[in-house]
């Protein structure tokens, strides 16, 4: 359950009232960006300011009059799901003259508009920074015009600029995802996932252009994503005769009885002498010396279309709100700011501090410095770059380290996607390191059975994008089967074990770990890394199989309430999974818009439901047409989902009637996101690599024996970072009644939920961004990246 914290401080002393507030989107347009808007235009409301539209960005200030318009609550409406940006983009020359940015400040003036957020990439952002510097000389100008009254210079007189990045290319230092970005990945792994079956069919070799032409993010994160056998990318140009290097693995792959190639290549990749490497060239490359059918595909501007994902609504949806209150919090000394995301945590970073790091990194490509432009693009982008080369490319056996060392690999509990992108990574660390690998089918109840078997690298080929557990996963815990358990690890010498789950899992360890008392089987290095659409696992605040599980919900709310169109005004009741857990009620509600989201975590009566159903109808009387609320599977035992059904048709009478909808197992099912497969594939090299290392400190006298509480650990997502934590740790964190840890990061969104569903509500902004100073990229750092 949620604890009260005494420190909490509320935004109710950020009192927005007098203040103008105006927002833009510039440059490139990127999903996601309407969600930012629609945040930054409700929050802004919310706190008693005036919030703006300046429509066709940069080019609408400039121009003026109806370009920039007064935004109400119901203008944003409708929006959240929709792609591109509804209050236009447009590149401006003329703003980048000193006579745009002066009539650019005189209609902000005529409107009393002191504050702006923009929402771009770096140029955009220097722009603003670059107009926020001039403005007090800009006024002065446009008094000795005569445009403005001498007293307009001290009543508007400092000009507060707030950034958030909107780019899919995710080419901005400071941040490890820009809006935008996982929605481009999962255009892209669409598309992958499609061309791999007719590929696949036709024994071809594809290959695919994405966007980065100074960055290769996409290229790099989607053939992470997909497994692909080459990707070429700006920052890191191949080695000189990588033409031979490349058609050789792609021939063994063949031989392996791979039946397809993919090769992704970013538009702006060059080789070792800055020359352009393009698809073209690759095509004929393979063709001359292979003889394959090979064909090309440019993915273009699908990149950038189509409905933003979850993970971006919920970014742009934190992220505006997090603008506002960084504008609140603004004075005349504080430098611009750009709102960020590191982890799962927001930040605020100097503005130009970021453009410039930004800028470095092409300095370092153009000086052919790449290595450091590698580092400059951030931990993130670096744990990518590591992760693919110790996956994609296997070193020969006479270069394999031998160790000796046998280590099982087994899923527990409850199916997730991303499961099998996270065993594949095992396997493949596994026996990068020497081990010898082994695969468990269906959890315990198969290694109490024995259903052990070897499993080499080309087996787990083609694993990521599969949905389900490829090895077989039951909830069967160890402690009844504990004996035939250590009987079978003796049979197959087994030193180290891997599991990826959920609960079960996390009670299995804490079973096994019991049990090293009388068996010395299990006194070996044991890791769980979490995996479960609930994300209800202590240690962590993220699981694999969460988001693929989010963005199903998402979808069908979309759907759902586009169902409703045209139709009269009606109110759906959606049931989620997630035990006693709220976490997919409550994230699914934000990203999806949702009025309500009723969970266990906070309780609620009688009066909470009929405060909402009066809630929504005075909404459907003045604005929407729709409404949403999400209930999770085990918020209440009695306010059931056919109750609320009930209890909203009834009172809502006359004004909308009401549909359910129970998503089940759907939420389970379907091909893992983006996020999904590379936090499972990053997170479990981590784990096998921590198993490596515990392997060598156990090994004594001929065996491993490690019976210490650190050697039996959880792999979990903090804050920042990814955190090893003794299971035994853990104990006094979990709620063991109703599967749940005791406190729970997320819960800290419910509110800006209500916010931005019209509610009257206190937002804690004790966790809110601070100005920290971006930082170089420093090696040990680097593998502490859980962003994609």
């Amino acid at each position: 359950m949620a604890q009260p914290d005494t420190k909490k401080i509320f935004f109710e002393n950020l009192s927005g009232t007098g203040k103008a507030i105006a927002v833009l989107t510039s440059g490139g347009d990127a999903q996601g960006m309407n969600a930012a808007v629609r945040a930054v235009v409700r929050m802004g409301l919310y706190v008693g300011a005036k919030v703006y539209f300046i429509h066709e960005g940069y080019q609408g200030m400039v121009d003026g009059g109806e370009n920039i318009e007064e935004a109400s609550w119901e203008s944003v409406s409708s929006m959240l799901q929709v792609g591109g940006t509804v209050i236009g983009s447009a590149r401006c020359k003329e703003f980048r003259s000193h006579e745009g940015r002066l009539k650019a400040a005189h209609n902000l003036v005529l409107q009393g508009i002191t504050n702006l957020c923009v929402i771009g990439g770096d140029g955009s952002l220097t722009g603003a920074n670059l107009f926020r510097e001039e403005w007090s000389g800009l006024l002065t100008e446009l008094v000795d015009q005569g445009l403005i009254e001498a007293d307009a210079v001290q009543k508007y007189s400092a000009l507060h600029i707030v950034g958030m990045v909107g780019s899919i290319d995710n080419d901005f230092c400071g941040t490890d995802m820009t809006i935008g970005t996982d929605s481009a990945l999962h255009r892209i792994i669409e598309v992958v996932d499609a061309i791999m079956t007719t590929a696949q069919s036709h024994q071809r070799t594809f290959v695919l252009e994405v966007m980065g032409r100074h960055c290769g993010y996409l290229a790099l994160v989607s053939a992470l994503a997909c497994g692909a056998d080459w990707v070429l990318i700006p920052e890191m140009p191949p080695e000189d005769g990588w033409e031979d290097k490349m058609c050789q693995k792609l021939s063994a792959n063949r031989a392996g009885m791979k039946r397809l190639n993919i090769i992704i290549v970013a538009e702006g990749a060059i080789d070792q002498n800055n020359r352009p490497i393009t698809t073209e060239n690759i095509k004929n490359l393979v063709v001359k010396c292979l003889g394959f059918d090979t064909r090309v595909t440019i993915l273009g501007h699908v990149q950038r279309g189509g409905t933003p994902s979850a993970f971006d609504r919920i970014l742009a949806s934190r992220m505006g709100v997090e603008a506002v209150l960084a504008l609140l919090e603004t004075t005349a000394n504080t430098p611009a700011c750009v709102v960020s995301l590191r982890g799962n945590q927001s930040v605020r970073l100097p503005l130009m501090e970021c453009v410039q790091m930004t800028q470095e990194v092409q300095r370092a490509m153009d000086g052919k410095r790449f290595e450091e432009a590698v580092k400059l693009r951030g931990r993130s982008f670096e744990n990518n770059l590591r992760t693919y080369k110790l996956l994609a490319h296997r070193k020969p056996e006479s270069e394999l380290p031998v160790s000796n060392f046998n280590v099982a690999v087994l899923n527990v509990g409850a199916p997730a996607a991303g499961m099998n992108a996270a065993v594949r990574s095992a396997v493949r660390v596994g026996i990068s390191e020497g081990h010898k690998m082994f695969a468990v089918s269906d959890g315990f109840e198969g290694f109490y059975k024995g259903q052990i078997r070897e499993i080499k690298w080309a087996d787990v080929g083609g694993w990521t994008g599969q949905g389900g557990s490829l090895l077989g996963t039951k909830r069967t815990l160890p402690a009844k089967h504990v004996e035939k358990i250590a009987e079978q690890m003796r049979m197959n010498n087994i030193n180290a074990l891997l599991i990826v789950g959920g609960f079960e899992a996390f009670l299995s360890l804490l079973e096994l770990i019991t049990a090293r008392g009388k068996y010395d089987e299990f006194c070996v290095p044991m890791v769980m890394v979490p995996a479960t659409v609930s994300n209800n696992v202590p240690g962590s605040d993220l699981s694999i199989g969460a988001d693929t599980a989010l963005n199903a919900i998402t979808t069908t709310c979309d759907r759902i309430k586009q169902s409703a169109s045209g139709t009269k005004r009606r109110v759906f009741i959606i049931e989620t999974m997630g035990g006693y857990c709220g976490y997919l009620a409550s994230v699914g509600g934000l990203a999806a818009g949702a009025d309500a989201a009723y969970i266990y975590e906070e309780p609620f009566d009688i009066k909470d439901l009929q405060a909402n159903v009066e809630h929504l109808t005075e909404k459907m009387k003045t604005s929407i047409q729709r409404g949403l609320v999400l209930r999770n599977e085990n918020c209440n035992e009695n306010y059931t989902t056919d109750f609320i059904y009930q209890l909203y048709s009834e009172e809502g009478k006359g004004v909308f009637d009401s549909r359910k909808n129970v998503l089940g197992h759907m939420q389970q099912g379907g091909a893992p996101s983006p996020f999904d497969r590379n936090f499972g594939t990053k997170i479990s090299a981590k784990a096998m690599q921590w198993v490596t290392k515990k392997l060598t400190e156990t090994f004594r006298q001929g065996r491993v024996f490690a019976n210490t509480e650190d050697s039996c650990c959880l792999l979990g997502m903090r804050r920042r970072a990814l955190v090893f934590q003794p299971v035994v740790q853990l104990k006094d964190e979990t709620d063991f009644v109703h599967r749940i840890p005791k406190e729970q990061w997320w819960l800290k969104l419910r509110p800006l939920m209500k916010i931005l569903a019209k509610y009257k509500t206190s937002y804690d902004v004790s966790d809110s961004g601070q100005l920290e100073h971006v930082i170089r990229n420093r090696p040990k750092e680097s593998d502490g990246s859980v962003a994609m």
